[in-house]
């Protein structure tokens, strides 16, 4: 990996968490097709090497968050599901789809629905919150499970996934964020190491690339402060419409190129 490679990641980073950070997206769901198709991170080292990016980036929208964090029961079950869901994923990952062919098809399979779901959530208005949403802690804690297998087999982490489906059963953004937040950065950090320890007993590119993921996340730890700070001159809806439309084109094109 050569300086220019980790330049174009740094830039990478910094403009897709510039764009997503205003819209309440991951940057990392976007940042994946890039490593892939762009920066030519080999499968499945594209999975860890987001996960790291993760790691990096996300302690800065975290801190804000901080009081009070760990106390609250939604974080503790978000992450007690999430943390043992990304080490099946990781495993997934590497010893059920290690191809670029088939996980150009799961990268379809994400990109799509959520490009529907941000175009959907911006010509809808989203539905208020209820004092009833939140789902029992049984149920809770096994859709968790469930998201963070995902989040392993992506690397995207667990609350990209929590946090819309959360928001979207009624609960307020304001109780969801953190503790989604919280379940990214725990699942980030078990996931990356989880597939650094693959790669001792595996053959393959399974590692994550620590040069171009913590060059990426040092960009996402930027744009995610500048996002933040230029959320309020952005359009908020524009954004998410911008994205929506994004999504399911890239996730159209991965389709077609993993069918064709």
């Amino acid at each position: 990996m050569d300086w220019s490679t980790g330049l174009a990641g740094l830039a990478a980073g910094l403009v897709v968490s510039v764009v997503t950070t205003p819209a309440g997206v991951s940057g990392a769901v976007f940042l994946l097709p890039v490593q892939l198709g762009v920066l030519g991170v080999p499968s499945p080292a594209v999975t860890p090497t987001n996960l790291l990016y993760n790691v990096v980036a996300g302690p800065g929208a975290l801190l804000r968050h901080r009081a009070g964090l760990l106390r609250d029961p939604l974080t503790r079950r978000l992450v007690r599901g999430t943390l043992p869901g990304v080490v099946a994923g990781a495993a997934l990952r590497v010893f059920a789809v290690p191809g670029a062919a088939v996980f150009r098809l799961l990268i379809a399979v994400l990109l799509v629905p959520l490009g529907l779901w941000l175009v959907r959530r911006t010509l809808r208005p989203a539905r208020p919150v209820r004092d009833d949403a939140e789902p029992s802690p049984r149920a809770l804690t096994g859709l968790a499970l469930a998201v963070g297998v995902v989040g392993g087999v992506y690397g995207i982490g667990g609350g990209s996934l929590l946090g819309p489906l959360l928001v979207g059963r009624g609960m307020s953004v304001a109780r969801v964020a953190p503790a989604a937040l919280a379940s990214t950065f725990v699942t980030s950090v078990a996931g990356a190491g989880v597939f650094a320890l693959l790669s001792l007993a595996g053959t393959g590119d399974v590692a994550p690339d620590w040069y171009l993921g913590l060059a990426c996340g040092l960009g996402g730890l930027t744009g995610g402060y500048l996002g933040a700070r230029l959320r309020p001159r952005l359009p908020e809806n524009g954004l998410r419409l911008l994205l929506g439309l994004l999504a399911t084109a890239v996730g159209t094109l991965h389709a077609v190129q993993a069918l064709g």
